[in-house]
């Protein structure tokens, strides 16, 4: 099981709070839009060599569980 904050740091004074992968500065957002436009984790991984293959295999894995979640709408309005 993965612990979001092994994975995902959020801190006002890094990036103004975005999301970012623990000890780097590049944004969560930026691994799914790689991966929407059809680039390979291998190549994400080359353009951003700070994070590693284990921590955006965690996030997709976290972001996975909390899709397919029954409590998905209540996830959701708790996080709007």
């Amino acid at each position: 099981m993965y612990r979001v904050k092994d994975y995902i740091n959020i801190d006002k004074e890094i990036l103004s709070g975005n999301p970012v992968f623990r000890g780097t500065r590049v944004p969560i957002q930026t691994l799914f839009d790689h991966l929407e436009k059809g680039i390979s984790l291998d190549e994400f991984l080359r353009d951003f060599p700070t994070v590693k293959k284990e921590q955006a295999i965690a996030v997709i894995e976290i972001a996975s569980k909390i899709l397919t979640s029954k409590n998905i709408e209540q996830l959701y309005e708790t996080a709007a």
